[in-house]
């Protein structure tokens, strides 16, 4: 019997060893860390044995495969240990895509990925169609593979995930943009993050839709030396494609793929904002793609509502609005918040940095930010990047402090806007945390 072992056992690391166990192999699961309860439940009700806190080499590696949490680096020694004894380690997408002939809908890219996945699988929800939601959103879809017959997947994947993944192939790939993020992963080098994002294409062939952003410069770059042979579909604001693609036009989104044609007014769009206008175009194309009626990508273009923690509107206070955008955890994200904004703003920022460029939002911040609230540990980068910039700015180490900070100086009329720009972990379990944390702070005011 083959044996498979799991390394990590959060909500994909579970979904992996639930399916690797349903399809019959001998499976262990590994967690250097403790294990939720409720991790623990579903491990126990399929009788599969784990350890936590631990990772017992003999126990791993005598597997014929593994299935390696995308949370774990390659310089992981236990992963090291993999490597010397040439043991092969994939991601948990890799493994359920083995087990079903579902299309899947695949959504990478550095920012805007969630927003858009979401809005996908809203729109083939509304349009009746049999589809689960899974990668970074939504449940495990190993899990889904395991317990569900589901005709379509919407999933959401980071660039850690496609690094696990080999004979994966998405029927539909969407890349949203490319732009510095997680470059502490990738040795520093944009090049190295660029091709892991292009593993988004990995196996497609001319049957296949490849969706993309005609103004992302990186985008561009990457595509120029590229044979595509699948059935590709541009999208931009800036840049119009050629014949099929999606454009704004007359202050109308405009879809075409073929003799298929239609539009929405960007007035009628849920998602507002120059960066939800590109969210849209791909949610849209892709929809079309499927052969969801016009009528219907209309409607669930007009009535989606948007995650929590991204450019979410908490509540208005002496005239002053509370923007949560937790879930900006690199500048390109933060840029999009920025450029959104209508009135002043205090900009509450900061926390683990990820080797960011912050010379991008330079104009943005001159222009639109009056007040600066570095909310992190070790501020010092963050601080003498806009200490020429901002009249005004603050340190402060907690949420309670960023909050009061922010109410001493805002007026009425203007916005206090938490878009971190970092990740969390210096102060944070995660960024959904710290966007908690932000909405509990001004609910105590």
């Amino acid at each position: 019997m083959k044996r498979i072992v799991i390394l990590g056992a959060g909500e994909s690391g579970t979904g992996a060893a639930v399916l690797a166990k349903v399809k019959g192999f001998d499976v262990f699961v590994s967690d250097f860390g403790k294990i939720a309860e409720e991790h623990k439940t579903v491990l126990s009700k399929y009788a599969i044995p784990f350890e936590e806190g631990q990772h017992t080499e003999s126990l791993i590696l005598n597997a014929d495969e593994v299935v390696k949490s995308p949370g774990i680096p390659l310089k992981a020694p236990i992963i090291k240990k993999l490597m010397e004894n040439n043991i092969p380690f994939i991601d948990e997408l890799e493994l359920a895509a083995r087990y079903t002939n579902a299309t899947k809908i695949c959504i990478t890219g550095s920012n805007g990925k969630t927003t858009t996945t979401l809005l996908i699988y809203h729109i083939l929800q509304s349009a009746g169609l049999n589809v689960g939601l899974g990668g970074n959103v939504g449940k495990s879809f190993a899990l889904q593979v395991a317990e569900n017959n589901f005709d379509y997947y919407v999933l959401e994947i980071s660039s850690f995930q496609l690094d696990g993944m080999f004979d994966f192939k998405a029927e539909i790939a969407i890349l949203t943009n490319i732009t510095p993020d997680h470059l502490d992963r990738y040795d520093y080098k944009m090049d190295n993050y660029v091709n892991s994002k292009m593993r988004i294409l990995q196996n497609q062939t001319e049957k296949d839709v490849f969706i993309y952003c005609l103004d992302d410069e990186e985008t561009m770059k990457a595509l120029k030396n590229r044979n595509l042979k699948q059935q590709c579909l541009p999208f931009g604001i800036d840049n119009n494609p050629n014949g099929d693609g999606a454009k704004i036009e007359d202050n109308q989104l405009i879809i075409t793929i073929k003799d298929n044609k239609m539009s929405i007014f960007l007035e009628q769009l849920a998602l507002q904002g120059k960066h939800n206008r590109y969210n849209s175009m791909a949610a849209a194309l892709s929809a079309m793609a499927v052969n969801i009626r016009d009528e219907k990508i209309r409607k669930s273009l007009s009535d989606f509502k948007n995650i929590p923690h991204r450019l979410e509107y908490v509540t208005t206070i002496y005239d002053i609005d509370f923007i949560n955008d937790s879930k900006a955890t690199n500048v390109n994200s933060t840029w999009y918040a920025l450029e959104s904004m209508h009135k002043p703003v205090i900009w509450i920022a900061g926390g683990t940095d990820k080797g960011n460029d912050y010379s991008l939002l330079t104009k943005l911040v001159r222009n639109k930010v009056k007040v600066l609230i570095c909310l992190g540990i070790d501020n010092k980068k963050l601080r003498s990047a806009f200490a020429d910039h901002v009249e005004y700015i603050y340190e402060v180490h907690n949420m309670k402090d960023a909050i009061s900070a922010a109410i001493s100086v805002a007026n009425k009329g203007d916005a206090v806007l938490l878009s971190p720009c970092c990740a969390s972990f210096d102060l944070f379990k995660n960024y959904e945390d710290r966007g908690d944390q932000f909405k509990q702070a001004i609910n105590e005011l």
